[in-house]
């Protein structure tokens, strides 16, 4: 049966030269697998920049339940990102994204609040001139809510450590090697409120940058075991200074 819906590229894969394998969070059917066929030469009616990371299509697609990779009938692009291919900064962002949605999103059960926060975050990316170096600092943070993972921002006045095991603030030094100590709490609690709308407003030197990253990477593993070594992060770090 065909379905009509709409989805985000994390990861595409060629498969045996005519055809792509992709995998799409879609709108309606949460992650899932399709294959399409790639046509070749000037009357090719799929274009390669539709498997570009972080691509948002319209899709009509044909569905069965048995099926481990579903087929892609018609396909076009829902929303052009075209920042990502002329601006260098932008297109190793979206490639670092995809990769860790492809790694956490597993979920095959449509979400639509997941849905909303990734389509909006490529049109701010797509746009966003202040605050790009923070991009993807604001977008690990804030989709911890969406992953169910979202620290418990409630603690008392008197906290010193950030107990990344049990995402709790507390006022004693954890018994397990897991927390972030004093300065860094501090830290982390302001990383906390960052958003889209004030990404701009926090400086930090590369270096911190790469700290901060590293602790957030300890975070997601620690609550998700499944989450693997991102292999474009060494490529992201070296783009800010």
């Amino acid at each position: 049966m065909l379905y009509k819906t709409q989805g985000i590229v994390l990861h595409s894969l060629p498969y045996k030269d005519v055809y792509t394998i992709l995998h799409i969070y879609t709108k309606d059917f949460g992650r899932v697998s399709y294959m399409v066929a790639r046509k070749r030469g000037k009357r090719s009616s799929v274009s390669q920049a539709l498997f570009m990371p972080l691509s948002v299509l319209d899709l009509e697609v044909e569905h069965q339940n048995k099926r481990d990779i579903q087929r892609i009938k018609e396909v076009y692009l829902a929303f052009s990102a075209s920042s990502f291919q002329l601006d260098p900064v932008k297109n190793v962002l979206a490639l670092f994204l995809s990769e860790v949605l492809f790694r956490v999103v597993k979920d095959t059960q449509p979400d639509e609040r997941m849905y909303a926060f990734l389509t909006d975050s490529v049109r701010i990316l797509d746009s966003v001139e202040q605050g790009l170096a923070n991009f993807h600092v604001a977008f690990l943070l804030n989709l911890l809510h969406y992953l169910g993972i979202f620290p418990n921002v409630e603690h008392p006045r008197d906290a010193l450590y950030f107990d990344m095991l049990n995402g709790i603030f507390v006022c004693q030094q954890p018994t397990h090697p897991y927390y972030l100590q004093p300065a860094e709490t501090v830290v982390f609690q302001r990383l906390l409120k960052m958003s889209y709308e004030n990404m701009s407003l926090y400086a930090f030197s590369r270096q911190d940058r790469v700290r901060i990253l590293h602790r957030i990477f300890e975070y997601y593993q620690l609550h998700l075991p499944d989450f693997k070594e991102i292999r474009s992060l060494q490529i992201l770090q070296s783009l800010f200074d």
